[in-house]
């Protein structure tokens, strides 16, 4: 995940919670719905201002699962030295 992907995210992350406890939400169904509704406002303001779309962002050429292998066999070597 990129910067660009990753400010989305914690955007999206901080209005929802923000809104959760302003508004005391505290069903599921609604915590659900004000989640979705916060993405697909987030998502229309990266389309409008002519952003990449999350889904048309890059992905990485590895993925989590194999940098932490690569990174825990490094560690593993390091140790044993």
């Amino acid at each position: 995940m990129g910067s660009e992907e990753l400010a989305a995210n914690l955007f999206r992350i901080t209005q929802t919670e923000s809104k959760l406890k302003k508004d005391n939400i505290q069903t599921e169904k609604d915590a659900n719905m004000v989640h979705y509704n916060i993405g697909k406002n987030i998502r229309e303001v990266i389309k409008k201002n002519g952003g990449t779309m999350p889904e048309d962002l890059p992905t990485p050429k590895k993925s989590l699962k194999q940098v932490a292998k690569e990174n825990n066999k490094s560690l593993e070597a390091l140790n044993k030295k």
